[in-house]
């Protein structure tokens, strides 16, 4: 009779363990494979590109700092330049504040002082400015220190010389008011006083000289010429 011979359990199932261990071996290479596709390793492309990212956005950080820092002292110089206009304004005007005192101590040291000369009335000072258009504003300062405390009064006119068209034309106190019968400007004072008012100068007139004319209530009159150019300038006779 036929007897069955006996086989193992590894001659049975050898065809599986080797397909098992063909597997594990083909994991292990595509583990292998997938670590050196996608590890940062040195001279790595991918690795190289995000330490320029990070490079790049810490350049960005540094540039912004940058720009933020000279925005400030950008500001804060604009407003030391601010400040450094304001103050030598501040100075100019004090300088120029200053000057007018002095000249003013000046004025009346010549005018009442002890060692002041003594003078009748006169025309200290004449200023003319221009206003809009024909207009323009005149300022004379009157004095006196003969008689002190003695009252001067009467009524100030100007007259004015000019040239238009090469021709030499002279402008009389109704010419330059505009009235046929203008009345004199009234002063009235003690020391000194300044009469002020307005004047119209015909278009294409070039004025030369102006004088100013003083008629005392009782008493002869009194002129005092300027040049036009004196005038603009507010030139005192004592200059």
């Amino acid at each position: 009779m036929y007897k069955r011979q006996k086989t193992s359990w590894l001659g049975e199932n050898w065809p599986v363990l080797v397909g098992a261990v063909v597997f594990l071996i083909a994991i292990g290479f595509g583990g292998w494979g997938a670590w050196r596709l996608f590890a940062p390793v040195s001279g790595d492309p991918r690795a190289e590109i995000g330490s320029l990212k990070r490079e790049q956005a810490r350049l960005r950080d540094d540039t912004e700092q940058l720009r933020q820092r000279v925005a400030t002292l950008s500001r804060s110089d604009q407003i030391s330049r601010d400040a450094n206009r304001d103050l030598q304004g501040a100075i100019a005007d004090r300088d120029e504040e200053i000057a007018g005192l002095r000249a003013d101590v000046a004025f009346y040291e010549r005018l009442v002082g002890a060692t002041a000369t003594r003078h009748g009335l006169t025309v200290h000072a004449l200023k003319v400015q221009q206003q809009n258009g024909p207009a323009w504003h005149f300022i004379g300062t009157l004095t006196q220190n003969l008689n002190r405390g003695a009252i001067s009064d009467g009524t100030l006119t100007l007259t004015l010389e000019g040239t238009r068209e090469g021709k030499l034309q002279k402008l009389a106190w109704n010419d330059l008011r505009q009235q046929a019968t203008a009345p004199g400007i009234v002063y009235s004072f003690k020391y000194f006083q300044q009469v002020e008012g307005d004047i119209f100068l015909p278009a294409g007139l070039t004025p030369v000289k102006v004088t100013v004319r003083l008629q005392p209530r009782s008493g002869a009159a009194i002129e005092q010429s300027f040049t036009w150019a004196e005038a603009q300038r507010g030139q005192t006779v004592a200059e």
